[in-house]
């Protein structure tokens, strides 16, 4: 005997496809209507949960997302500096005023009354007016 006349003993068993008719009938044992008698993926999506957790950005009005800008009154300004200082984010981080990875810093109203030099700061009217009103300089 040799290698290619070699027979199997058994045949190889025939799978049946579910849904097909046969000996379990029209359903083939998966039931009748909803979503695990259908053909296909039977759950949701992992990734799906993790979609419809993040908001909705609608609208053309969205502007993306908001700057971390942190308010500073001019009073807290005035007891850390000495007169003619120059203040700008970058000072305030390493002073420990301000926190944060690159943050704007909005300058609030208050008293002042020291000659104090602003760099890269947002201002309000009032904050503005009492820097000016006092000598400092605002870039």
């Amino acid at each position: 005997m040799q290698v290619h006349e070699l027979k199997t003993i058994h045949k190889a068993k025939k799978i049946q496809r579910v849904g097909r008719g046969g000996k379990r009938g029209t359903y083939s044992g998966k039931g009748v209507k909803g979503q695990s008698s259908r053909a296909g993926r039977k759950k949701m999506p992992r990734i799906r949960e993790f979609i419809k957790r993040y908001p909705k950005l609608r609208g053309y009005r969205h502007s993306g997302i908001p700057k971390n800008i942190v308010n500073i009154s001019l009073d807290v300004l005035a007891k850390k500096f000495e007169e003619g200082a120059v203040i700008s984010p970058e000072i305030l981080i390493k002073m420990k005023i301000v926190r944060g990875q690159n943050p704007g810093v909005k300058v609030l109203s208050g008293k002042i009354v020291k000659k104090l030099n602003f760099e890269n700061c947002q201002f309000s009217e009032s904050a503005k007016k009492a820097v000016e009103k006092a000598g400092g300089t605002i870039k």
